[in-house]
């Protein structure tokens, strides 16, 4: 008899996955199903409500999606805390796209709980947990669906790695060996070290430098008194929005040109990028050609991939 998990067993990736879940000797969690309140709470669009709530239904019935969310939940929590913990959230193509909603949902206690242990203040923990509903708006502009799209970069807020400051979203994390290079050149810090990684989320308004200056004079604040075993003397960047060459297409005054000030050269990455498109138009597998540019910086990114360019992920830092 077939059963739900089986064709994650038959794929390598999952099942390997799927295997190292079932040895792991995992705490244990009281699993909590979505209900409307706590949906409001995590900013869920009202289009997602109903249908999580209804699918709440199925997933009791399941004796093996029970489980693998039981499992996938225990060792969030175990890792809560923690930074860079190498477990995984991978997609699983033969599931409900929103499985993952379920996960991050039953994790809430958990990491509330953690924020309050950290005396992180309960707005603070609240913009950070809310990433959930702007993931899920994200996901359905993509894909025209409801879900959940990348859980690896959610799993970060429920296991207390990332938080939202004002405009941007700051990350606990380490100095990898390229960009600890680059620092250590200028700073008695490299790679290993702590350092704070800045995200630029969705749906958040214009990247003005009074908001950035905002979000780093909280950062500034936040992290010495809810962290103060971490010295972050560093902050690095790793996104589209660095690469150089949008200097070269965007007006000196533009707002991603002043954010790209901020930082300090990192590494080279010669990789082409799809990041500009992922972002800016919703979609990183949507055709070039298909493209309606309408603002500067979509006609930008557009006009140089047409005109046989690429695009690079850009990387830089700043001493905090």
């Amino acid at each position: 008899m077939t059963t739900t998990l089986d064709p994650l067993r038959a794929a390598p990736r999952t099942a390997a996955w799927l295997a190292a879940l079932e040895d792991d000797d995992l705490p244990d969690v009281e699993i909590v199903l979505p209900t409307p309140e706590v949906l409001l709470d995590l900013a869920v669009p009202y289009e997602d409500v109903n249908p999580l709530l209804a699918l709440a239904g199925e997933l009791r019935a399941d004796p093996e999606l029970r489980w693998l969310l039981e499992r996938c939940v225990q060792r969030l929590v175990r890792g809560i805390g923690a930074v860079d913990d190498p477990f995984d959230l991978p997609d699983l193509p033969f599931l409900d796209h929103y499985f993952y909603a379920f996960v991050f949902v039953a994790t809430l206690p958990y990491v509330r709980a953690y924020h309050r242990e950290r005396g992180i203040p309960a707005d603070i923990s609240r913009h950070t947990l809310a990433d959930l509903g702007r993931n899920l708006a994200v996901h359905r502009r993509r894909h025209g669906v409801g879900g959940v799209v990348h859980p690896s970069w959610l799993k970060l807020h429920f296991r207390g790695e990332v938080y939202q400051l004002g405009r941007l979203q700051f990350q606990r994390a380490t100095l990898g060996t390229r960009m600890g290079t680059a620092v250590a050149a200028a700073l008695p810090v490299g790679p290993g070290d702590p350092a704070l990684s800045l995200h630029i989320p969705d749906f958040s308004g214009p990247l003005t430098p009074a908001a950035c200056d905002d979000s780093l004079t909280r950062a500034r604040d936040f992290f010495p008194r809810h962290f103060p075993e971490e010295p972050y003397t560093v902050a690095v960047c790793h996104s589209w929005l660095l690469d150089p060459q949008l200097a070269d297409h965007l007006p000196a005054g533009s707002n991603i040109v002043g954010f790209q000030r901020r930082f300090r050269p990192g590494y080279r990455d010669e990789q082409p990028s799809d990041g500009p498109i992922e972002f800016v138009f919703g979609d990183p597998g949507l055709p070039v050609d298909a493209l309606t540019p309408r603002t500067t910086l979509e006609r930008a990114i557009v006009g140089h991939l047409r005109a046989g360019g690429h695009w690079h992920l850009g990387n830089g830092w700043f001493p905090l």
